[in-house]
């Protein structure tokens, strides 16, 4: 039998599970990536339409990977303050860098938009030439098993790859987490999510916007000054009326939903759409395996987190296995991974049922709950601590 034995592998050659292998720079522990994917589509990421908001948390992992640096200065974005609406552009609970922050460590935004292909190319540009970590492409999975003595995935091409820890970085629908008997808690929201980018005479000021609109929810990301990516949240049913528009027609309706608020707008690209899913795995691990990334919990994009905590989840187990390698213990113990799993799970659980319940509150368009929604801005808008808080989660400090 063809097998070959790394310390870990990892499915999934997206943004998270680059950045995880990235950590094992410069040590002894072999890294072994199994993509399905050809090599071209992970080494050369396409432009997807998809804008991350990326906390100053997220920053500094970055940086510490090497990653941030190799993102072009200037399509780094900066996201000065954000604003919600409800119904309409007349009234905004408003969010700007908490006062403490700016003082105390001179932190100018709530954070930075990066494109999602950047990221992607940062990640996999850092990982690699690296020694130790090895990139399978166009590889499918036949079978994944683990026991207490190691995991093994059989490829459908015959080879069998061993590793002591094993690691699913795949997608939302997870193959991994259902070969490892994972259950998880999915939303299938029913809605479709259209994101493109259009300029603008008139300055967006740095300021994101999401304006939860009666049917729909459009979200305003700032790029450059005159540069917005256009994100349009609407129920499955009405998409193909948008989706079959013309670039005159898309940006036309576009600029009549934000009332003209930045002047007339103009297409500035390709328009991209994806079915709107959130996922929560019951658990991140099981017998010498973890999830990180969409595998392990896949947010719904209105309060910006997911990558955010697919890049946290990676640094927090990739930490945990650099300790204990290097006090020579079991980089897979069970008391190691639950370790993760309480801390992530501790993280990620209220966000992502909060989030839910958020999103439910906006999108329900019946009259008691417009009232509900409107009052909640007006008084939220007047409770300091509570808009510390949301802003403290924004920015990630």
């Amino acid at each position: 039998m063809n097998t070959a034995h790394s310390d870990i592998i990892i499915i999934g050659a997206g943004p998270a599970g680059l950045a995880f292998a990235r950590h094992f720079k410069g040590v002894d522990l072999t890294v072994t990536i199994i993509e399905k994917s050809p090599l071209d589509t992970i080494a050369n990421p396409a432009y997807d339409g998809r804008e991350i908001a990326l906390t100053h948390r997220s920053r500094e992992i970055m940086l510490n990977l090497g990653a941030w640096q190799r993102i072009p200065d200037d399509e780094i974005y900066k996201l000065a303050d954000a604003k919600v609406y409800n119904g309409d552009f007349n009234y905004a609970l408003h969010f700007k860098v908490p006062k403490d922050l700016n003082l105390l460590t001179s932190i100018d935004r709530l954070g930075n938009l990066i494109s999602n292909h950047n990221i992607r190319q940062a990640f996999y540009d850092e990982v690699k030439d690296l020694p130790n970590v090895q990139i399978l492409t166009e590889q499918a999975i036949q079978d994944i098993k683990t026991d207490s003595r190691g995991a093994s995935v059989t490829l459908v091409d015959g080879r069998t790859l061993t590793a002591n820890l094993l690691i699913g970085a795949d997608s939302r629908l997870s193959f991994v987490r259902k070969k490892l008997g994972i259950g998880a808690e999915m939303n299938d929201f029913g809605r479709t999510v259209i994101v493109f980018r259009v300029s603008h005479p008139l300055s967006n000021e740095a300021t994101a916007r999401e304006c939860f609109l009666y049917g729909r929810t459009l979200a305003l990301l700032p790029l450059h000054d005159h540069l917005t990516n256009c994100v349009i949240t609407l129920d499955n049913t009405q998409a193909d009326s948008l989706l079959t528009m013309n670039a005159d027609e898309l940006a036309l309706e576009v600029q009549r939903m934000m009332s003209d608020r930045l002047g007339k707008l103009t297409l500035a690209g390709t328009v991209h759409h994806y079915p709107l899913m959130g996922v929560h795995a019951k658990t991140f691990v099981s017998t010498r395996s973890a999830l990180v990334g969409d595998s392990a919990v896949g947010m719904h994009p209105v309060t910006a987190h997911g990558f955010n905590l697919g890049l946290m989840g990676a640094n927090m187990l990739a930490t945990l296995i650099l300790d204990a390698h290097a006090k020579g213990q079991d980089i897979a113990s069970p008391a190691l991974l639950q370790k993760y799993n309480v801390r992530h799970q501790t993280r990620t659980r209220p966000l992502y049922h909060g989030t839910n319940l958020m999103v439910k509150m906006f999108t329900d368009d019946s009259t008691p709950m417009q009232t509900v929604r409107d009052l909640t801005l007006r008084v939220s808008n007047h409770l300091p601590p509570v808009k510390r808080w949301i802003a403290g989660q924004l920015t990630g400090k």
